[in-house]
């Protein structure tokens, strides 16, 4: 039986690109930076055995349709190309530091 605390999350969006062809969402990095610096305070009192990040991709949602971004990559629904958002390098940042600048 498997005992340990699995998180995700993520933050919906109405991200556009910009007219320097990228993908500014400073919403979902201070969103992700909060919520990720608590949870590694956490993980000194838990038994945290994963984080996922959701979502990658911009994608359909149930609730909410086309209509709000959800991932790190930006998806242009009818060309099917994809940016990478700001907080797609931020958290590649995180990543390879192993959150130490969280």
């Amino acid at each position: 039986m498997f005992e340990g605390h699995l998180r995700e999350n993520g933050l919906s969006c109405h991200d556009v690109i910009s007219l320097d062809g990228k993908v500014h969402d400073p919403n979902r990095i201070d969103f992700l930076a909060r919520y990720l610096r608590e949870l590694k305070r956490a993980a000194g009192e838990i038994d945290l055995r994963g984080y996922f990040q959701w979502s990658f991709l911009d994608n359909f949602e149930w609730a909410k349709g086309y209509s709000e971004r959800f991932g790190m990559v930006y998806v242009d629904y009818r060309t099917g190309q994809r940016i990478p958002k700001d907080s797609a390098y931020w958290y590649r940042s995180v990543i390879q530091n192993n959150g130490e600048e969280l």
